[in-house]
């Protein structure tokens, strides 16, 4: 019978820099927890950071893609920008 990957734990060394190890052991003993626990919770903030970071690159390339073949008045005619002169839509309205 296969077991789930969820909330397993496995044990690992890292080697992190003394002043990170230092602040994350102040966090722990002012929140009155263990290491590993403030530890953790770092790298899985800054996992989900990471992943937030790729997702916003792809879509804007994506978006890129989308409107590449676009000219730049077509791109202006989309975002709702009015390209003809203020002079001609006065006349429009007047029904000239």
């Amino acid at each position: 019978m296969e077991r789930k990957q969820i909330g397993l734990k496995r044990r690992t060394t890292l080697t992190l820099p003394t002043d990170s190890l230092l602040q994350a052991q102040r966090i722990a003993d002012s929140r009155r927890v263990n290491l590993s626990t403030v530890i953790a919770e770092a790298v899985a903030a800054g996992l989900q950071f990471e992943t937030a970071k790729q997702r916003t690159g792809q879509i804007l390339a994506n978006y890129r893609k989308a409107f590449a073949g676009f000219s730049q008045d077509e791109l202006a005619v989309l975002d709702g920008v009015m390209l003809e002169p203020v002079a001609s839509r006065r006349r429009l309205r007047r029904g000239e």
